[in-house]
């Protein structure tokens, strides 16, 4: 059986978690609380980077949720979640981009930055700027590339989904706010969707990994900064 090792906490891990459910992939969740555990001998000869999510499947490890997503569509086709047109395909590739290289790294400034702080004005400048993008790429489709549910909707939803959880509506974006709505109805996302609680703890431990990793930044000696 396929081994998904991740932390319900991780938007990235979520990513996979929704679409093993919306595959209905059997498959033995391993949970992993992060708290030192994922730097145990038996996860690092698994996974050097030390990183969720990860899937072992027919003895073959995938790592990187983005791969994960790809390789459970080829292996598990059925239902499709990329469509075959160019167009629709395009589409939901670019919002696959998007939510991760463009969104999720200011919503990293939302999380660790004072509200009234510059970065945290530039990324809510910068987030207003992708939620008038993924509008476009919405129109009128029920989801992003169709009518189907996508591997888009699937990931861009992980993400957006902790915006109004960080003060951010939906409510300028009412085709938007609509599909959200559409998503959230579904049994997967309903079993997946991250709770109040869970995130303030998501956002007291990510706060607390980034001030330590900023800490030993500082310390490194400029020469070998890039080497480590």
């Amino acid at each position: 059986m396929l081994k998904f090792y991740y932390n319900p906490r991780s938007p990235m891990a979520r990513r996979v978690w929704q679409t093993l459910l919306e595959k209905e992939i059997l498959f033995d969740p391993i949970l992993l609380s992060l708290n030192g555990d994922q730097l145990q001998p038996e996860y690092l000869n698994l996974n050097h980077f030390h990183h969720v999510p990860m899937i072992v499947d027919d003895g073959l490890r995938v790592i990187e949720s983005l791969a994960i997503l790809d390789y459970l569509e080829a292996k598990y086709p059925t239902p499709a979640l990329l469509p075959k047109e160019a167009e629709a395909l395009a589409t939901v590739r670019m919002v696959q981009m998007v939510a991760t290289h463009e969104l999720l790294p200011k919503m990293i400034s939302l999380i660790s930055e004072t509200e009234d702080s510059p970065k945290c004005l530039q990324a809510k400048e910068h987030i207003d700027k992708v939620l008038k993008f993924l509008t476009d790429c919405l129109g009128n489709s029920s989801y992003f590339g169709g009518e189907q549910l996508t591997l888009a909707d699937i990931v861009a939803g992980c993400d957006l989904s902790l915006l109004p959880k960080l003060g951010v509506s939906f409510s300028h974006y009412p085709k938007l706010n609509d599909w959200f709505e559409r998503l959230m109805q579904r049994e997967a996302w309903q079993k997946t969707e991250l709770s109040t609680e869970d995130f303030e703890k998501f956002k007291r431990v990510f706060v607390k990994l980034r001030s330590r990793k900023l800490t030993n930044k500082h310390r490194v000696h400029p020469v070998q900064e890039e080497k480590t």
